[in-house]
This record gives structure tokens, C-alpha cells and sequence, in this order.
């Protein structure tokens, strides 16, 4: 090995030290790849940084991160999603897991109006765990099922996760939001098939609500609550991803008017007013400078990893394996996996990710195959312990009786249930290349 390669080894090293110490993960990528570029290339890193800074922040296309991130918090904190799961679990709660069920669809929901983990996670916990606690779930069973619940918007598009990896691959961002989305909707029919199967299997863990306390809810009133409050998101839903996905609006362009859309829906619910709109507006700034900072940093990174022969190592490595392709593949996607035990998905997306992607372009991978097997496995780093950050939120706003292990253990049936998914979409790739090829991207 070169002296630069040993210090490409040592960049990686320096970063995880870093962060094992507690320093942010930013300021972690930031120190690790100015440190080892000035090491390897002198101050030449300082002159091409730059044009590389200018060229994120310039970038159009990352203008929809704070207009889609505006939309979800809009609806999260207008309690759109509250009416959203009261409705939808009266509608399915005479089936055993009917209201687990019900909080897998409002997630699907949630995930293609917000694409916020957290806000999901910490909503969907705060109005239903309680209640399912005292409607008799098992309380693994339903921490489980709310944390899956929760990551389906890194999937379902729109989703940061796919904004991020488009850029990386190099393919337009309405391609991967086809892409993901009927992947999407298979992993939400997987979870639902597996409450329906545990409800027939184990109806003590899942029951259905009684129906003395059905009957007292007004006659009639479940059309008109549907209308109400499901109807006006799922047609923003569809307006946002339809004009996308269909060519009609750039993602930017679509992305602004589900900004606005969203700011609609909460007035015509008579829930506008200035708190709403600061708190909606503190929670995007918060999120996105979260997101830019962390893209910022990582420039000086994956920079001084590139010029210091990191990805040719990388490359020479995958040459060593058996299999071409299909073990460079399964190899990558091990490696996400375990990486997300550990990292958050912007952490992999941008450091990991960018130091693989020669080696397939090499193998002259699809891309949007490619991208849609990595946002399925990033998004099990939201679930997987000892770190998933889902975990995290719902342990933060958990009722007393509920336990770590509670969580953890009931985390781990939908690991497995993502990991089918991910499975199915290695072993059958037209899941998610047919709709962009249907449409013409």
C-alpha cells in the first residue's frame, strides 16, 4: 500500500475515533478530512474546497429538503395526523391488529406527506401507545409496530433519504421517488400481513376493540370523518408525487406547492394562526440546517478520501471478492446494514455509499435498482439497536411501563419483515425499475 492509501485507512479511523468520543458528526467529518488532506496534498484541498461547497448550496434540486420538510411539520403540528389516526383506527378497529393496522396505514400516510421519522414516531407513540396498552396489545407488539410505522416515510416518497441519494447516483429525483414507491407500499402490505396473520395466530397480543365501545361512536359519522380528515392529505399526497412521478413539476416545484397545500389544509381545519406557523417554521429551519451542515462537512471528507486514492483501494477490495457483481452486492448491502447499527442514514449515504459507487458503475449496475436496495436498507438503521434512532423517540415518550426491552424486542420481528422486503426487491428487480420505465424516465 501507498503512503496515501495508509492515510485514506487512517482518514476512516480518525472519523469513527472521533465519533466514539462524542463529537458531533459533523464537525467529525469536517476535522478527519481536513486533517488528513492537509497530511497527504498540502493546502490544495483548501483551494478545491470551494467550488465544492458552492456547488451544494447552489444546487436547485436541494431546495425541495425545506419545502418538503416544511409540508410534514406543517401537517404534524396542525394535528392533521391526530385526526388521520383517530378516523382510520375506528374504521379498522373490529379486526384483531385492526388498530395496529390502522397505525401502519396512517404511517404510509404521514410518510408520503412528511417524511420526518421523528415527528411520526413521536405522534403516532403519544396518541395510540396508551391506548393499546389499555386495549390489552402486548406492549412489544405495539412499540414494534409504531417504530415501523414511523420509518416508512424514509422510504415512501417523498423522502430526504431519496432527494440525497439522487444526488449521489446521479439520477434525477422523480426516477427514485418511482422507484421507491411501489417498494414502499410492498414493505407497509408485508407489516399489514403480519398483524393480520398475528391476529389470527395470537388474538390476546392484538384485539380488536369491543364492540360495546364501537357502538357508542354516531351512527353515520365514520363516512363523514373519513372525508374530512384522510381525504384532503391523500389528495396532496397524490397531487405532490403524481405531478413528480408523472413529469407535470420538477420536485422542487412540486415540493413548493405541497408547502403550500399543507399550510391550506391547516387553514381550513381553522387551526392557522402565529404559533402554529413559528413553531412549523422552527422545526423546518431546525431540520435543514441540520441536513446542509452535515452535507457541508462531509465535502472536506469525501474530498481528501478521493485524493488520497480511497476509492481505488475501495475498488481493488471488491475485485478481491467472489461473486462479480452479485457478491460486490450482497457485501454492500451487509455493510449497510451493520453500518447501520452504528451511523445515522446521512452519515452512510454520504461517506460510505459515494466510496462504493465506482465499483458498480464499473459493473455497469442499474442505478435506480441500486438506490432503491440502499434507502431499503437505510432505513433499517432507524429500527436496528443498540442506536435506531426511531427507538430512541419512542423510548423518549413511552408510558412508565414500558421497557427498553420492550422496545427492542418488538423492533426486531419488522428488522426481519425489512429485510424480506429487501430481499425481494435483490431476487426481483422489476419491483422497483417497472414504474419508472412505464412512465418513460
Amino acid at each position: 500500500m501507498s503512503p496515501n492509501e495508509w492515510i485514506a485507512l487512517g482518514l476512516i479511523g480518525g472519523f469513527l475515533a472521533l465519533m466514539m468520543i462524542g463529537i458531533p458528526v459533523a464537525i467529525a467529518l469536517a476535522v478527519s478530512g481536513f486533517v488528513a488532506g492537509y497530511i497527504g496534498f498540502g493546502d490544495m484541498l483548501f483551494s478545491l474546497l470551494p467550488a465544492r461547497l458552492f456547488g451544494v448550496v447552489t444546487n436547485y434540486t436541494m431546495l425541495a429538503i425545506p419545502l418538503f420538510v416544511f409540508m410534514g411539520v406543517m401537517l404534524e403540528k396542525s394535528r392533521v395526523a391526530e385526526d388521520m389516526l383517530e378516523t382510520i383506527g375506528r374504521a379498522m378497529g373490529g379486526l384483531n391488529g385492526g388498530m395496529g393496522i390502522a397505525i401502519i396505514l396512517v404511517g404510509v400516510l404521514m410518510g408520503a406527506s412528511t417524511g420526518i421519522v421523528g415527528a411520526t414516531v413521536v405522534t403516532v407513540a403519544m396518541l395510540t401507545l396508551p391506548t393499546l396498552m389499555r386495549r390489552g396489545y402486548k406492549p412489544s407488539i405495539a412499540c414494534g409496530t409504531i417504530c415501523a410505522s414511523g420509518t416508512l416515510g424514509q422510504i415512501i416518497p417523498p423522502s430526504l433519504v431519496l432527494i440525497l441519494l439522487a444526488e449521489i447516483v446521479g439520477e434525477s429525483v422523480g426516477t427514485l421517488f418511482a422507484a421507491a414507491f411501489v417498494p414502499g407500499l410492498v414493505l407497509a402490505l408485508v407489516y399489514v400481513l403480519y398483524l393480520l396473520v398475528l391476529g389470527k395466530l395470537r388474538p390476546s397480543w392484538v384485539p380488536a376493540i369491543p364492540a360495546e365501545e364501537r357502538a357508542r361512536a354516531i351512527p353515520g359519522s365514520l363516512p363523514r370523518d373519513l372525508l374530512r380528515s384522510v381525504l384532503p392529505p391523500l389528495l396532496l399526497v397524490i397531487a405532490v408525487l403524481g405531478s413528480i412521478i408523472g413529469g407535470i413539476a420538477a420536485p422542487t416545484e412540486a415540493a413548493s406547492m405541497g408547502a403550500l397545500g399543507s399550510a391550506l389544509i391547516a387553514l381550513l381545519a381553522r387551526r392557522m394562526n402565529w404559533t402554529l406557523m413559528r413553531e412549523t417554521l422552527h422545526g423546518t429551519l431546525t431540520i435543514t440546517a441540520m441536513v446542509f451542515f452535515i452535507l457541508l462537512c462531509a465535502q472536506p471528507f469525501s474530498l481528501a478520501f478521493r485524493g488520497l486514492g480511497g476509492e481505488q483501494m475501495v475498488h481493488d477490495l471488491f475485485s478481491l471478492l467472489p461473486g462479480g457483481e452479485l457478491g460486490a452486492l450482497l457485501f454492500l448491502m451487509v455493510l449497510l446494514f451493520v453500518l447501520g447499527f452504528f451511523l445515522e442514514w446521512i452519515e452512510i449515504s454520504y461517506i460510505a455509499l459515494p466510496m462504493f459507487l465506482p465499483v458498480f458503475q464499473n459493473y455497469g449496475t442499474d442505478m435506480v435498482w441500486l438506490a432503491t436496495l440502499v434507502a431499503m436498507n437505510l432505513q433499517m438503521s432507524f429500527l436496528t439497536p443498540p442506536f435506531g434512532w426511531a427507538l430512541f423517540f419512542l423510548k423518549g415518550v413511552a408510558p412508565p411501563g414500558i421497557t427498553t426491552r420492550d422496545i427492542y424486542v418488538g423492533a426486531l420481528p419488522f428488522v426481519l419483515l425489512q429485510m424480506l422486503a429487501v430481499a425481494l426487491i435483490f431476487i426481483f428487480p422489476g419491483i422497483a425499475t417497472w414504474l419508472p420505465k412505464f412512465i418513460g424516465w
